[in-house]
């Protein structure tokens, strides 16, 4: 079904961030120090923790995956341990490395930024007792940005062919004739571009190589998936590990989340076919996955997300994040504390403090089947 667009980002309350001693939240490499972070080094975001349901939430809980949605992760935790005394350990260490420590019972819950693959879905059922199974649960978006750093150059409008061919190094220099077509009036250096990619399995790698092969199928033939297939360009680990050497490489590019963005680091717009190009923000990523369809069966909740979308205002780099988990047959002695988790996260004041972290909260009408599936998790 179409996912209304009438749904729109609720304001967001900014204030200061408790800061919990209970919190133990480490991340994997280079996250430690996700470079342009908002989450540890920006706007704060706070929630009311009366509001927070704890439900027999206690100890530890141990988790991995997307490094895209540790930023939101990060200020989630923050909140529900403050609330209910929990110890919560999210492993940024990427989308791949989640579903796998999932799918081999090392975590109750993963997080990842594609919907699990069939084979990853039969490994499941072997961990979810009781005939359960993996399921996806769409719980924050946000667009992917095309982030770079070259010296003297603001406002730069990318499109899909030429966003395809500098990521395959088809296209090499800054002032290449296809980007100073789309940039008349920009004073592009003769400077070589260095392009970044993830060098771990990654859904943003998955989900930037699908909005490019729907986009462009003629400049990207790559099969894609969560690994890195095109030849040349450098690359580095987690979100934060590209973001940082685009930061300090004049001439660089790469791709990671909006969060990223900042000290050092631009967003490029993208021509989309719109009235005007589209800049990555809450909103416009939002406006996308409104253009979305759901694709699970059951109580699975994956989307298809329309990446040639040509309305006005929706960015068409976007992914959405999925929070893993078993439908049934979870472990009884981590269940309480994954569904109290899950059920602020998912919730109003939960979601709420997305857009203030570069994030984009779900809309109504996806949120609410989410919300009504984690409430019959067993």
């Amino acid at each position: 079904m179409k996912l209304q667009r009438k749904n729109r980002l609720r304001a967001v309350s900014l204030g200061a961030l408790a800061v919990s001693g209970a919190l133990a939240l480490t991340a994997c490499g280079s996250d430690d120090n996700g470079g342009g972070s908002k989450a540890s080094g920006g706007p704060s975001t706070s929630t009311n923790a009366s509001a927070i349901k704890c439900d027999g939430a206690k100890g530890q809980l141990l988790s991995d995956g997307s490094s895209a949605q540790k930023n939101a992760i990060q200020a989630w935790v923050k909140n529900f341990s403050q609330a209910c005394g929990v110890q919560i350990n999210y492993k940024a260490g990427g989308s791949g490395a989640g579903v796998t420590a999932f799918t081999q019972g090392q975590i109750p819950w993963a997080g990842s930024d594609s919907a699990l693959k069939p084979d990853a879905v039969a490994a499941s059922k072997k961990v979810c007792s009781s005939g359960g199974q993996g399921i996806d649960l769409p719980m924050l978006g946000g667009p992917i940005a095309v982030g770079y750093n070259v010296n003297g150059v603001d406002n730069l409008v990318l499109d899909a062919p030429t966003i395809a061919k500098i990521f395959d190094g088809k296209i090499t220099n800054w002032n290449d004739a296809a980007i100073k077509k789309l940039n008349p009036s920009a004073k592009l250096p003769d400077l070589k571009i260095q392009a970044f990619h993830r060098s771990d399995d990654s859904g943003t790698t998955d989900n930037f190589t699908k909005y490019l092969k729907a986009a462009t199928p003629e400049n990207w033939k790559y099969s894609g998936g969560k690994t890195w297939q095109a030849s040349g360009g450098q690359s580095a680990a987690q979100s934060s590990g590209v973001a940082q050497q685009v930061k300090q490489t004049n001439g660089a590019i790469g791709y990671f989340e909006l969060s990223y963005v900042g000290d050092g680091i631009k967003a490029a717009s993208v021509s989309t076919g719109a009235a005007q190009p589209v800049a990555p923000s809450s909103d416009s990523a939002t406006k996308a996955i409104a253009d979305a369809k759901i694709v699970g069966t059951g109580s699975d909740l994956s989307l298809k997300l329309n990446y040639n979308t040509k309305a006005d205002g929706a960015y068409p780099i976007t992914l959405v994040t999925y929070e893993i988990v078993c439908d049934k047959g979870n472990k009884a002695d981590t269940l309480p504390t994954v569904k109290s988790f899950l059920n602020y996260i998912a919730s109003e004041d939960g979601q709420k403090i997305l857009s203030g972290i570069s994030y984009a909260p779900m809309p109504d009408e996806i949120i609410g089947k989410v919300r009504t599936t984690i409430a019959g998790l067993s």
